[in-house]
Formats: structure tokens, C-alpha cells, sequence
């Protein structure tokens, strides 16, 4: 006769974490205080909340643009003392160089990082390819719609293959539809790579659409109020999904949180 012993395995470290993070800029009131958050790996995690919350500062904290006055945000178990690699950021400004070329902005990230000019070549015309970008490689960004300037955008931090994707509204300077179908070619970059993505965002419906996980904020000083598991079925479709019951309960609920969380302050 044996005896097997079964040993549990180890809790898996998280992608980020924020504990009790605090940042105060020396104002009135801190901009966020006590902020416990988790992205999971491969995660797609939303964050809401009022306008001037700290969802931001929150990941300006976590790319280790700012440091935390209060607290500790860990990227990968290890403390963030400056910008983590594997860390990709875009904001709702594309910030695409004028002067260059598609191409050369997608290049950009993977020339800094001493890539060889061949693998470089080959990564930006896959990217090209995947995202609809063929036949604009040449193009510069004033030639370019802004649905098209936020898919270059988008491009140039899948170049250089970041882990985890920071995202501050990045479609909110688009128009309702555009911001739909930029959704749902985000879903479909997530679905082939299953990166984790902390989203920001003012739309709720865009979300909820997009999601596996949307937190909510307080009021100024940010707080994490609730959570919500949005157990829509994947794959999604940004646009068809919104036709679900369960969508519309989702965004009535968080609706209401925010908006409870906007009247106590």
C-alpha cells in the first residue's frame, strides 16, 4: 500500500496589485486613499468611477510614473520603484509622431529596444496585417481617421509585446461608433493575445462590453467601492452583446453605483 500526500498548490501572484495605495498631490483632500486592487493574468479589467476619482493616478502609480505617497502597488509580486517592463501605456491622445510614417511609428518602440531591422520589418508588417493596416503603412497620422490613428496607436505597444496594457480612455475621443468598433478590435487583440489590460474609462456600456471585471470608484478621494463579475459569455462581439438583458442590468447597476457614490461625496 502507498501513501500519496497531495500538497496544495501556491495562490497565484497577480498580475498588479494595489494595497492601501494612497496618493496625495498636497491638496485639500488626497487624490486616492486606501486602494486595494488585483489584475488577474490575462485579465480585462474596467475601471469607472466620477470624473476626478483617481482612476488616472491609479495607473500612472502602477506604469511607476508616480510614486505612491501611502501603500504599495506590486507588478508581479515585486514593489513598482520605477516603469516595470513589460508595461505598455496608451492614452486617450494617440501621440503619434507627425513626421513619421504607419510604419515607422509602429517601429518606433522596437528600434529603442535594439531590435534587429529584420525581426523589426517582420513584426510591423504582421501587425499591419492583423489590424487592417496594410495598405496605410505609408501613410502619415494627418492622412488617418481617428478610429485609424488609435489602431496605429494600438499597434506600436503590440510591437514590442508588453505583458499587461495600461489604457487611460483611449477611445474617448471618438465618436459613438468608432468607439464600438475600436471595442471590438481590442476584444479581438485581447482574444488572440490574452495580455492583462486595466481599462479606463467614463463609458459604461463600453466597460461592460469589453470586460471580464469592472471596479468601481468613489468620489474624490478615490476609493474602490464595488466590484462586478460580468459573466457575459466569450468570445464577445463589442456591438451584438449590447442587445443582452444581462448587459443592460450590468449597466443600470454600475449606473446607479456611481451615481449613489456621486451624491454622498
Amino acid at each position: 500500500m502507498t501513501m500519496q500526500t497531495s500538497m496544495a498548490a501556491a495562490p497565484a501572484i497577480p498580475a498588479v496589485q494595489a494595497r492601501r495605495a494612497m496618493m496625495d498631490f498636497g491638496g485639500a483632500e488626497p487624490a486616492l486613499v486606501d486602494v486595494d486592487l488585483t489584475l488577474e493574468e490575462g485579465e480585462f479589467l474596467s475601471i469607472v468611477g466620477p470624473s476626478g476619482c483617481g482612476k488616472s493616478t491609479l495607473l500612472k502609480l502602477i506604469s511607476g510614473l508616480e510614486r505612491p505617497s501611502g501603500g504599495e502597488i506590486l507588478v508581479r509580486g515585486n514593489p513598482v520603484t520605477e516603469t516595470p517592463a513589460g508595461i505598455g501605456f496608451m492614452f486617450q491622445r494617440d501621440a503619434l509622431l507627425p513626421w513619421a510614417t504607419v510604419r515607422q511609428n509602429i517601429e518606433v518602440g522596437l528600434e529603442c529596444g535594439g531590435f534587429p531591422r529584420q525581426a523589426r520589418d517582420a513584426r510591423v508588417e504582421e501587425l499591419l496585417e492583423f489590424t487592417g493596416l496594410k495598405r496605410f503603412g505609408d501613410y502619415y497620422p494627418s492622412a488617418l481617421s481617428g478610429g485609424m490613428r488609435q489602431r496605429v496607436a494600438l499597434c506600436r505597444i503590440l510591437a514590442y509585446a508588453p505583458d499587461i496594457y495600461l489604457m487611460d480612455e483611449p477611445f474617448g475621443a471618438l465618436d459613438a461608433q468608432t468607439k464600438v468598433l475600436m471595442g471590438q478590435e481590442l476584444l479581438k487583440i485581447w482574444s488572440r493575445y490574452r495580455k492583462g489590460i486595466i481599462f479606463v474609462t467614463h463609458d459604461i456600456e463600453e466597460a461592460v462590453s469589453l470586460s471580464d471585471r469592472v471596479v468601481v470608484m468613489t468620489g474624490r478621494p478615490g476609493r474602490v467601492k464595488s466590484q462586478y463579475r460580468i459573466d457575459l459569455p466569450r468570445p464577445r462581439d463589442a456591438r451584438q452583446v449590447r442587445r443582452e438583458p444581462r448587459f443592460h442590468e450590468f449597466v443600470e447597476a454600475i449606473w446607479n453605483d456611481i451615481m449613489g457614490s456621486t451624491q454622498n461625496d
